[in-house]
């Protein structure tokens, strides 16, 4: 993973009419005869956005690409046409690549010059995320209808992130984009943007009918769109300007790779086992879920509302009866100074979903912030490191000193902690119960699937002709290695136990959520739940006073006078509850397309003596058959991400994260990983 650690926010200044001017490219973010206009000419008007709306299939997504984010302009008026030229049942996928980002503060004061987009802009600025660093932020309205992927890096960088690989052979199996907004500061004054890496992936990125549109009609901008395969014409430009450029794709252009393809004893490109050549979105959008807990749920949903039908399919007689069953989870990730793939995915996982449940909490659980206390010498030490990260991204974690924690949680602490404003406890049952509340989810319960096959056109379960579609989500956990299809994967069990503590005068004030070696949150019902163990090679499924032991242990430094409260408490009498978290070795999920494992281990045998060898074929992955796995102890963190990675490759759109950080998780990493070692 590169190094993603530092952004640096626009720096604007306001002229007389209020309209901000970048301090650093001497430019204005829009024309100041009427911005709104302009993007309407500009980029609605001149990539025909009503006339292909309007043409539009149900269920059909499509794709704009931006070229400088801004201040959302062009996103709030694409998302105003939308609404009344595109079918209800359409998705729009927006995605915007900014280098420079605007604060929220900035950004709340230049959209307040369009009052008419009021609407979009006040949900636009309660999703705005915290920049930390570079990376993707998906944000959803609408209930999905419409996606903003908003991507911090530099245009080139950050759209070649969007492509399968860097091997050029083999890049453009990815999303395709619809239409270009050439948008961002004019040549002149910011030509490292418009740069041939940008239009090579501009090219790798379009494909026949895609259409591009920008102010500009600079030498470097026509000369750009024709290396990257447009039909360029020039028209009349906006207000003053005599002329813009609007550009068609009539044909993808025709790029020899042979280079690239050369037999060479090693590749200076990535191996592309990662990419499915096959993967294609079914004419019939309904998909088997198996598993009814959080992985299989938010699976459900995130489908459900791209407009597909599903059958979600869970052994026991109720949703989340196993890891997910737990009365109170934590909503928190771990987070780092590191720049690798955990700390990454981590990362873009808790801010994805603090969003995700920004407007379910009255239903689902409590808003009421988590504390991280720094409870030993290494998360001391972790404190310390992080606040060159995150010390300016105080909506997402704030550092508190011991006298600050105590305010915070209403009872006495002695320990300088993360507090996470924006997180809190979440009843696991009610938030499935509410995930599934849609009018395209059958739940099916009392179902145990035992039996899965294909048939050349769809999957089956048990030989069920009523549990029968042409695509399959693997979100049980565990029991995925009951599949004969799914058992090379290293899938782990690790067992854990929550403990129930009465709640007592003094436990009664405690008002969020405190972590250390292991975590305790307010009381509900009485109760608190406290927990839990780590339990390595341990089926036990009954409760153990000793474990009981452990968890009331863990609370002794960071919360001593609650426990003095609980001490007298007979250990045997308390009452608690076991599950088994389900986990990889390297601690990420297992998302996306199920590999054949054969095929596999044929096709990239060259591994077991090279690892860069130069092999020029695609992974083999079975055709409809997915996997959303592995969330550990980090479910509800984890699983909204992870459900909309996984409905972005089942519907072939803009993935929401980095392509590296995608692969990450790929189901097929492991098998790949055994060959480089050679132990398969």
């Amino acid at each position: 993973m590169s190094d993603s650690s530092h952004i640096d926010h626009a720096q604007l200044q306001w002229d007389e009419d209020g309209q901000p001017v970048s301090s650093v490219f001497g430019d204005v973010y829009f024309s100041r005869a009427n911005g709104l206009e302009e993007t309407r000419h500009v980029f609605l008007q001149h990539n025909q956005l009503t006339e292909r709306w309007h043409q539009l299939n149900t269920g059909e997504h499509f794709t704009i690409a931006e070229t400088g984010f801004g201040s959302g302009l062009n996103f709030l008026a694409a998302w105003q046409l939308w609404l009344t030229a595109a079918p209800a049942s359409a998705q729009l996928h927006f995605v915007s690549v900014e280098k420079f980002p605007l604060t929220k503060t900035d950004l709340q004061r230049a959209l307040a010059l369009w009052p008419e987009l009021g609407e979009f802009t006040a949900q636009l600025i309660d999703a705005y995320p915290v920049f930390v660093g570079t990376g993707f932020h998906r944000l959803s309205f609408m209930d999905g209808r419409i996606k903003l992927t908003l991507i911090i890096n530099d245009a080139a960088t950050g759209f070649a992130q969007l492509l399968a690989t860097p091997h050029p052979a083999f890049a453009n199996h990815c999303t395709s984009i619809d239409a270009w907004f050439l948008d961002g500061f004019t040549p002149s004054k910011n030509p490292q943007m418009w740069s041939e890496e940008l239009f090579t992936a501009i090219r790798q990125l379009s494909h026949t009918g895609t259409t591009a549109a920008t102010f500009s009609a600079a030498a470097i901008v026509k000369q750009g769109l024709k290396f990257a395969g447009f039909n360029i014409q020039k028209v009349p430009g906006f207000g003053r300007k005599r002329e813009m450029v609007k550009a068609f794709m009539e044909q993808e252009p025709i790029v020899d790779h042979q280079d690239s393809l050369q037999t060479r004893s090693y590749s200076p490109y990535p191996v592309p086992w990662t990419i499915d050549a096959a993967a294609t979105t079914p004419a019939e959008k309904h998909a088997l879920i198996i598993g009814g807990g959080l992985a299989g749920c938010t699976s459900a949903r995130a489908l459900a509302e791209r407009g597909w039908k599903i059958t979600l399919v869970e052994r026991h007689a109720e949703l989340a009866q196993e890891a997910s069953g737990n009365p109170q989870g934590v909503l928190y990730a771990k987070l780092s100074p590191k720049s690798e793939a955990q700390a990454e995915f981590n990362l873009h996982a808790l801010q994805f979903a603090q969003q995700f449940y920004c407007s379910r909490w009255s239903d689902i659980g409590e808003q009421c912030g988590v504390l991280q206390l720094a409870h030993c010498e290494a998360e001391q030490q972790l404190h310390t490191q992080l606040r060159g990260k995150f010390s300016s991204a105080d909506e997402l974690v704030q550092f508190v000193d011991a006298a600050q924690a105590t305010a915070v949680a209403g009872v006495p602490l002695s320990l300088n902690a993360l507090y996470f404003p924006k997180a809190g406890w979440i009843n696991p049952r009610k938030l499935c119960e509410s995930l599934t509340n849609h009018s395209a989810i059958n739940v099916v319960v009392d179902c145990s699937a035992l039996i899965l096959e294909w048939d050349g056109d769809n999957w089956q379960i048990n030989n069920n002709p009523e549990l029968r579609a042409p695509v399959v989500v693997i979100a049980n956990a565990t029991d995925a290695k009951s599949f004969a299809i799914t058992q090379h994967l290293p899938i782990k069990s690790i067992r854990g136990q929550i403990t129930y503590l009465p709640k007592t005068a003094t436990s009664g004030s405690l008002k969020t959520l405190i972590c250390s070696e292991g975590y305790i949150g307010p009381a509900v019902g009485g109760l608190h739940c406290t927990g839990a163990t780590f339990n390595l090679k341990d089926d036990t499924r009954e409760l153990r006073a000793e474990d009981h032991r452990t968890n009331l242990e863990n609370l002794r430094v960071p919360l001593p006078e609650l426990l003095a409260e609980w001490e007298a408490l007979a250990v045997e009498n308390l009452q608690g509850r076991v599950a088994f978290r389900c986990t990889l070795p390297d601690y990420l999920p297992l998302v996306g397309a199920v590999p054949d494992e054969q095929p596999m281990l044929e096709e990239f045998a060259p591994l077991r003596k090279n690892s860069r060898a130069a092999i020029h074929k695609t992974g083999s992955y079975h055709k409809g058959l997915f996997i959303n796995i592995g969330h550990g102890s980090r479910g509800l963190a984890y699983t909204p991400l992870c459900a909309e990675l996984l409905a972005a490759h089942i519907n072939q759109e803009v993935l929401p994260l980095p392509r590296e950080l995608a692969n990450a998780l790929n189901p097929a990493r492991f098998l790949i990983r055994d060959l480089i070692k050679n132990k398969r």
